[in-house]
């Protein structure tokens, strides 16, 4: 036939046709790309199995898959079925002949369209709809196991009597199973009228009836399974009464029944549950009667019940009964709401104990002497003085410590226990040399040994060090030192492989060492290389000469990320500490097992409560930051080889119920709690997150009486940390300190509370956090008077900086373009009173951490500001002490060239035998000393000259010392063990103290 476009014909029709060669060039391709796609899939799959395979989880891993997997295709079929099923019934009860009427001729054309692919159709959405129900089905794995597994409580809640566990596991699944029969009524009453109304069940506009019966039975099924669903959703709402949010002026985040949910909610949820029975049972009975009138009117009667019983009702009983006398309704309600909380949160135990916050002792000497052994004043601020372990002990620009040093405790050589500052040299990629693939991943793969320092004591302003240089040396017994697993190692490395790594330098150049440990994955196997060539999108890993025979690739290498993906139905806390365990580094993490499903108890969030002055600045909150929990326990201690890198879980709360379901979830993951060993259990401690969380709950929930918690008379709250700007709360300190009516010092967490909106002193909390201890735990909180005056943090602090002769001398340590820094401020009970101890840190000229140089002590109204502790005690109290020096009176200054040392000739790191270094170190001593003399006799011309001169010799000091340092210089430094870093020179020392132990840094 002739082409009435008036185009070409024949062979020239084809012009735009790919050809043969390009057709099968463009299907290879797309296979590639799809073949790319699965094994990017694969990859990550696989690479997560070996994972967990290396550190002996693989349990975990399967136990998870095969639940998803499990949830996934169950409830992906259940929703697929229900969806195809519906359409292909309603397809099935179409009526044999369409209306003729305008609106069913246009349906005709979308009809005869779709008629060649019915099946396909069918197929394509049912497989939708499945897919995307069977994903959020398998994000409810947790769910499920706490439901299969969940283990007795052993408590029931005060309205219906039911366990808790009803509460915490089977109520969030038996809500799932709600919200997915809707979903799956929803979508197929959607599907159902669609296809009616294709096929002329339902009609619009045509003329006669607008359902067909067949099409009005089986909507009105689906309408009743809807209202089915509606009165069970009405029946599981009166026992989530129990676990209901609601703003509660007294309580902030109540959960609970209150008096307007007990006598209108209540019974308002139990009549619309009977309504929508009825109602359901009228859409039912259209089978039979093929009318939707008296479902239709049941139907309104539901939603206007709904308005007037499920709202209107329960909000006049709240404006007309509760207000007037709000106190009187809700009493017995808050009692049960203080129970439950208490209890959630593991502080119902709390000793509260009324405190005068002044002391009536006349005798100065006797308080003097209470002062020395009240406490071990802890003078060196972990969270200040890493700077200072940096730039005494870093060694290599590539090493460096945390911003925050953990405190913990060390027996001394003569047995007693040590409060003690402790960090790590881990691996800083950051001061490599030169950062390129090799270098980053295969020679610079650790840190390398453990810095300690006396927590109560300084040396001419700097940590006394029991553990230092490189490797390590001191009072710690032998230890494996290299740090593999790390809070600063975010990275992945290669080692054990033809590759060497760099492990240390000393004065003979540089060690290299291979990966002893059987840590990682093996990278032998060329499918495991294109894995994770894949996975870290590295494609180096694939080809590169430096893998071969033995190498294995490390990651997920912070302790954090360890536990958690270990146990991911723990939540982590935000700090992690490291540990000299049995000869290893041992970090030691605290994880909690959380429910927000505990009736009564008022919820929580994790992130907000656990915020404080150093928590923002170093992004340190637990885990999961934004979790609304309403109970906790720290159930789980965990531990991280720092070599290895293996994981160990134990079992610490052997009574949780929440702990007790997971471990049956994933039986043989958390080890028993005797298994913990005595070595490791003396480095335990309380976690500084929980205790937060407690200290929030308890500037309420202290009150143990309804009519008074109601009164808000006694809400306190936590103070803004007074030492910096920042405007966050006060962290918690851990402190060995005596408590009124103890006879020794014991391990604890300390904090300050204060009224509300107000700065006097309302309560101060502490809690026993040695393990060791059969009080570990143990909450005590002393009360100070209302009625009386009593200084918080904020004013102890004001009172400082306002003193004038202190604020003078402030205003002249920061002369010379030098910064003070206040440490943190520790709170000691004492005899009716209360003790503030503030150590003060100077960075300035040449230096680039801080010292310590001043002591702020206040008690009784009485202030002081002295080089040491000890001289700031005698002041305050206006005696000399007849005991011992109590701990931390090592001088604070190099001004006290007499009362200074260590107090107990420990040795520092030896100072640098550079002898341009040991001169610039004598005029930099020369001229600290002519600025401390230029001082006493108020010659600010001199003292300003002897500063300069200070800062030239410190400055020719390091520029000699880097010299040295420099590689090809031999790295030779103090003792010639790797010694003392060149920061170590920047301080104005002479080169040994008093006590005849050597101070140099």
């Amino acid at each position: 036939m002739p082409d009435r476009g008036g185009g070409p014909t024949g062979p020239r029709m084809r012009v735009g046709r790919p050809s043969r060669r390009a057709r099968t060039l463009l299907m290879t391709l797309g296979v590639l790309a799809v073949l790319g796609m699965v094994f990017a899939m694969f990859a990550g799959f696989w690479t997560d199995w070996l994972w967990y395979r290396s550190v002996h989880y693989s349990s975990v891993f399967t136990t998870t898959l095969w639940t998803k997997i499990g949830l996934f295709f169950v409830f992906g079929l259940l929703m697929a079925a229900a969806v195809g099923l519906n359409i292909w019934l309603a397809h099935r009860l179409r009526p044999p002949l369409s209306a003729m009427s305008v609106e069913q001729q246009s349906l005709d054309r979308y009809r005869m369209s779709i008629a060649p692919y019915k099946k396909w159709l069918l197929s394509g959405i049912t497989a939708l709809v499945g897919l995307i129900a069977g994903a959020s089905a398998a994000s409810e794995w947790r769910t499920w196991l706490m439901w299969v597994n969940g283990v007795a409580f052993g408590k029931t809640d005060p309205q219906f009597h039911l366990d808790v566990s009803f509460y915490a596991f089977d109520l969030p699944w038996y809500r799932f199973l709600l919200g997915f029969g809707f979903a799956a009524t929803i979508l197929s009453l959607i599907a159902a009228v669609l296809t009616h109304y294709l096929y002329g069940g339902l009609r619009v506009t045509s003329p006669g009836a607008r359902a067909t019966a067949a099409a009005t039975g089986h909507l009105s099924v689906l309408l009743g399974v809807f209202v089915t669903l509606k009165a069970v959703a009405y029946w599981l709402d009166r026992y989530g009464l129990a676990v209901k949010s609601s703003d509660f002026k007294a309580t902030g985040n109540w959960t609970g029944l209150r008096y307007v949910d007990a006598n209108a909610y209540l019974p308002a949820k139990t009549i619309l549950f009977c309504i929508a029975v009825i109602c359901a049972v009228l859409f039912f009975a259209t089978l039979w009667r093929r009318t939707w009138q008296l479902p239709v009117i049941g139907f309104g009667l539901m939603v206007l019940s709904a308005i007037l019983i499920g709202g209107l009702y329960p909000a006049i009983v709240q404006k007309f009964q509760v207000e007037p006398n709000e106190q009187a309704k809700e009493a017995a309600y808050v009692q049960k709401n203080l129970e439950a909380t208490r209890e959630a949160y593991d502080i119902d135990d709390t000793k509260v104990t009324d405190y005068a916050g002044t002391s009536d002792t006349q005798d100065k000497a006797k308080l003097r002497d209470a002062a020395a052994d009240a406490a071990s004043y802890r003078l060196m601020d972990p969270n200040i003085v890493s700077p200072t372990f940096e730039q005494l002990q870093q060694v290599r620009n590539y090493y460096g410590f945390p911003s925050n040093l953990a405190v913990d405790r060390y027996k001394t050589k003569d047995g007693k226990v040590q409060d003690t500052v402790i960090g790590l040299r881990e691996l800083n990629l950051a001061g490599i040399p030169k950062n390129n693939w090799i270098n980053d991943h295969f020679r610079y793969t650790h840190g390398y040994g453990v810095v300690a320092a006396k927590g109560t004591e300084a040396d001419e302003g700097r940590p006394v060090f029991t553990e230092y240089n490189l490797p390590s040396t001191g009072d710690l017994p032998r230890y494996e030192q290299r740090i593999y697993y790390g809070e600063k190692t975010s990275t992945y490395s290669i080692v054990g492989g033809p590759q060497k790594e760099i492990d240390y330098s000393d004065d003979t150049g540089e060690k290299t060492t291979s990966y002893k440990g059987n840590s990682g994955v093996s990278l032998a196997n060329p499918l495991n290389r294109a894995a994770y060539a894949m996975a870290f999108n590295e494609p180096q890993i694939l080809y590169s000469g430096a893998i071969g025979d033995g190498s294995r690739i490390l990651y997920n290498r912070t302790p954090k990320q360890r536990v958690e993906a270990v146990a991911p139905w723990l939540t982590i806390d935000g700090v992690s500490y490291p540990a000299v365990v049995d000869g290893r580094v041992q970090w030691i993490v605290d994880a909690y097992t959380t429910t927000n499903g505990y009736p009564y108890s008022s919820r929580t969030t994790l992130g907000d409560t656990t915020l404080d002055s150093l928590t923002a600045a170093n992004n340190q909150r637990v885990v999961a930051q934004q979790n609304q929990v309403n109970y906790i326990r720290n159930s789980v201690k965990a531990t991280v080889d720092a070599y290895t890198g293996e994981v160990k879980l134990y079992q610490w709360d052997t009574q949780d119920p929440v702990l007790k379901t997971w471990m049956k979830a994933f039986p043989g993951t958390v080890e028993p709690k005797k298994d913990i060993s005595p070595e490791l259990l003396s480095h335990i401690r309380y976690p500084q997150d929980l205790f937060k969380v407690q200290r929030e709950l308890l500037t309420r929930y202290h009150v143990t009486d309804a009519q008074t918690f109601l009164s808000g008379s006694e809400v306190w709250q936590i103070p803004n940390d007074p030492t910096n700007r920042s405007g966050d709360a006060v962290p918690p300190y851990y402190l060995s300190l005596k408590m009124p009516g103890e006879s020794s010092q014991t391990f604890s967490l300390t904090t300050t509370m204060t009224p509300n909106g107000r700065d006097n002193l309302s309560a101060f909390m502490t809690v026993a956090a040695d393990a060791n201890t059969s009080d570990y735990g143990k909450i005590s909180i002393l009360k100070l008077p209302t009625g009386k005056t009593i200084d918080g943090p904020k004013r102890v602090q004001s009172q400082f900086n306002s003193e004038p002769s202190i604020a003078e001398s402030i205003r002249l340590l920061k002369g010379g373009d030098s910064e003070v820094e206040y440490g943190n401020l520790l709170t000691v009970p004492l005899d009716g009173g209360l003790l503030y101890v503030e150590p003060v840190y100077l960075r300035g000229g040449g230096l680039k951490y801080p010292l310590l140089r001043k002591v702020l002590v206040t008690y009784g109204g009485n202030t002081a500001f002295e080089d040491t502790l000890d001289k700031a005690l005698n002041k305050v109290f206006g005696t000399e002490g007849s005991a011992t020096e109590p701990p931390g009176s090592g001088s604070g200054s190099g001004s006290d060239t007499g009362g200074g040392g260590t107090g107990s000739g420990e040795k520092n790191p030896p100072p640098s035998n550079n002898p341009t270094v040991q001169e610039a170190l004598k005029d930099a001593q020369k001229a600290f000393e002519d600025g401390q003399t230029a001082l006493k006799n108020g010659d600010w011309q001199a003292y300003g000259q002897a500063q300069k001169d200070l800062q030239d010799a410190l400055k020719r000091a390091e520029d000699a010392q880097a010299q040295a340092d420099k590689p090809g210089a031999g790295g030779k430094n103090g003792d010639g063990k790797g010694g003392a870093s060149p920061g170590a020179i920047a301080s104005p020392a002479p080169n040994s103290s008093p006590s005849g132990s050597p101070s140099g840094g």
